[in-house]
């Protein structure tokens, strides 16, 4: 009787697994965008590329999994002195530390098409964990691409200063506001 019990949950646990289908982020639709406060005064943005994959199982969406990079030598704001600055040593030290990472750990469906993602999010060689609320926009076959795809919208608020990046507080915000936008076409 154990020995079936055992041959059963390892079925039932590989069928689990098997039901999840790679998908790869589309780096062209595919972005971070970050907001802070500048002295009171203004909010500044920028952006990062993500690449990435998710490992997305349609039927059980809390057994998918996620894992992106962000370059930040992709790291972009409206002023070219303020890009250069972020990615020097004074900030993200992009020399040193070339990408941020976030790998999923657990999702948690808080609505049909809404969840909490919990995961690590490294960010200047440190690690810590985050929680993104997410949006489903869509899963089904991409008219432009020909392929199935999927589409995500998420967001949190991080410390700067819990990953280092200290600089410039309290003028220049400590909470980050992150958006992010995902468009993954399903590997072939």
């Amino acid at each position: 009787m154990k020995q079936f019990i055992f041959y059963f949950l390892l079925i039932v646990s590989a069928q689990s697994f098997a039901t999840a289908e790679k998908y790869v982020l589309e780096p062209d639709h595919s972005y971070v965008t970050w907001h802070v406060n500048h002295f009171g005064f203004s909010n500044v943005s920028g952006s990062i590329d993500a690449q990435g994959t998710i490992m997305l199982d349609e039927a059980a969406l809390q057994n998918s999994a996620v894992n992106i990079t962000l370059n930040i030598a992709s790291l972009e704001t409206p002023s070219l002195k303020f890009t250069d600055t972020l990615k020097s040593g004074k900030f993200f030290n992009a020399s040193s530390f070339p990408n941020a990472t976030f790998v999923s750990n657990s999702i948690t469906m808080t609505g049909k098409n809404t969840a909490k993602v919990s995961g690590t999010l490294t960010i200047h060689g440190v690690s810590k964990p985050v929680v993104l609320n997410a949006r489903i926009n869509k899963i089904g076959m991409h008219s432009y691409y020909g392929v199935k795809a999927a589409g995500f919208s998420a967001a949190a608020i991080i410390k700067r200063s819990d990953f280092g990046l200290g600089a410039f507080t309290p003028g220049v915000s400590d909470e980050v506001k992150v958006d992010i936008e995902v468009e993954a076409k399903k590997a072939s």
